[in-house]
């Protein structure tokens, strides 16, 4: 995936990163790591009245020019445009979203890397409970605890891989996805769902999250969340503070 005003320079300007790039895995979870403690998923076009845009190049004047966030499409995507400067094969991949009490289809992206003569799951666009460093795909079954969250793959059945998070004392499962591998442009319906279905949890609520070394911060609806350490605490916020906890907390300012 590319785009005519994506550089890594701006990239690693926008995520704070200072390293000396390699193509190696260390590398790649650095900057996932960094850019999860950069750049907020959030879906404040969404809560504007906005089809988010999927074309690349305001994907980056969005996010690096602007320092705004975004859904699983952008921040997956701007991730994939860095692998792609620094010459790592990838491809996108559907995944069936599975916390919904109901069957719900494929409208979350993910990427699978190619690093190191290994496969990785990489995302960074699931929200509060997205993984936070790559996965490997051919360890399965196996509890990965990432900076304090544990997270397992594991297959449901021959074709299909699936991601658990262990919440709240249990396994519970996030999605599936199969390693076909999707063009950009196939993601176009399962935007067009998500920024304006009546159903999506993206037109119905305010959703930010901003990861940081010991937790993350969670802005839904009315209630803002902290997570530090394992320790949790929430508390109501008025509607006549957002603006100040958007830019306090999250860096964002909601567009008109």
């Amino acid at each position: 995936m590319r785009a005519g005003n994506f550089t890594l320079e701006k990239y690693f300007s926008r995520i704070a990163y200072n390293g000396k790039p390699k193509k190696d895995i260390a590398t790649v979870t650095e900057i996932m790591q960094n850019q999860l403690f950069s750049v907020p998923f959030e879906n404040l076009d969404v809560q504007a009245g906005k089809i988010v845009s999927l074309v690349p190049e305001e994907i980056v004047e969005k996010i690096l020019v602007r320092n705004r966030g975004g859904y699983c499409y952008e921040v997956n995507g701007l991730f994939a445009m860095a692998l792609q400067e620094l010459g790592l094969d990838y491809t996108f991949v559907a995944a069936r979203p599975m916390i919904y009490p109901v069957r719900r289809p494929k409208t979350h992206m993910a990427i699978v890397g190619e690093v190191e003569g290994e496969k990785w799951l990489i995302d960074l666009g699931f929200g509060s409970n997205s993984i936070r460093k790559p996965m490997r795909l051919n360890l399965l079954d196996v509890e990965v605890m990432q900076d304090g969250y544990l997270f397992m793959l594991c297959k449901a059945d021959e074709s299909k891989y699936r991601l658990k998070a262990f919440v709240e004392g249990e396994w519970v499962d996030q999605y599936e996805f199969d390693l076909y591998p999707q063009e950009w442009i196939d993601f176009t319906p399962a935007n067009h769902l998500n920024s304006t279905h009546p159903d999506a949890i993206f037109v119905k609520k305010l959703l930010v999250v901003l990861h940081n070394p010991t937790g993350r911060v969670i802005l839904m609806g009315d209630t803002i969340k902290t997570v530090s350490n394992g320790i949790t605490t929430k508390r109501f916020i008025s509607s006549e503070n957002r603006a100040a906890i958007l830019a306090t907390n999250f860096g964002l300012v909601a567009p008109e």
